[in-house]
């Protein structure tokens, strides 16, 4: 022991030992804290005691106050760095996390934009083409003049007529019109009410704006009953529709 200071052999385990650094600026302090002149021998000589020593044991009793205040001021402020260093690191990461879900939300939302644009312009595209595809087909359907008279004509002639005048994808719906109308008999009449022909017109007369051969041509019929379906409800297959609901048309 130095004399006239007695030295505390306390246990420190469990408490933080200082560093080297730690305790050279101790051995500072406590050379201010002992009001001796700096260059003097025992300050010398207390700071290499106090720079060799490693435990709070080996430190004089009356300085190890100042040896735990600076010890636990280094360690705070090495703490709270650390705590500064790790907030930055993870806000920097938040923040690159938040950029990346936002480029991607962007990316799909650009994506998802696309790609309606592209069923747009894909239903827009195919709209136009069943529309020229129609018109096509209807332009190139043979009128009634087409065909040159005859005395009489049997079902099969008068169907073959009708695929030849009617467009091929509303033919099945007229067909089903004229099948439940007369069976195909361009000459059927009902006397109750005055419809005549392959579409039953009432009056039959009415097929005179088609031809002034109405009673005989199922040419002119066809052509007549093709133009009121188209006027009235569209086309054969919208007449088909209404027929269905109604079972008339």
């Amino acid at each position: 022991m130095l004399e006239g200071n007695r030295v505390s052999r306390i246990s420190v385990r469990g408490f933080a030992v200082a560093s080297a650094t730690a305790v050279t600026t101790v051995g500072a302090v406590v050379g201010v804290a002992s009001g001796s002149t700096p260059g003097a021998s025992n300050d010398n000589d207390f700071e290499a005691t106090a720079s060799d020593a490693t435990l709070l044991a080996d430190i004089p009793a009356g300085q190890q106050a100042q040896v735990q205040t600076a010890s636990l001021t280094q360690q705070a402020d090495a703490q709270a760095m650390a705590a500064d260093t790790a907030a930055k690191k993870s806000a920097a990461e938040a923040a690159r996390k938040q950029a990346a879900e936002s480029a991607i939300a962007k990316q799909k939302a650009a994506e998802k934009a696309e790609a309606a644009e592209k069923a747009e312009k894909a239903a827009a595209k195919k709209e136009r083409e069943e529309a020229a595809e129609t018109k096509a087909s209807r332009s190139s359907a043979r009128d009634a003049s087409d065909f040159a008279p005859q005395s009489s004509y049997s079902v099969s002639q008068v169907q073959a007529m009708a695929r030849q005048m009617v467009p091929g994808d509303q033919f099945q719906c007229f067909s089903n019109i004229v099948n439940h109308e007369s069976t195909w008999n361009y000459k059927a009449s009902n006397p109750s009410s005055g419809a005549y022909g392959l579409v039953q017109a009432l009056p039959g007369s009415k097929m005179a704006s088609a031809g002034a051969d109405w009673q005989t041509n199922p040419a002119t019929q066809i052509k007549w009953g093709l133009g009121y379906m188209n006027d009235r409800y569209g086309s054969p297959c919208g007449a088909w529709d209404f027929w269905q609901a109604n079972n008339w048309y």
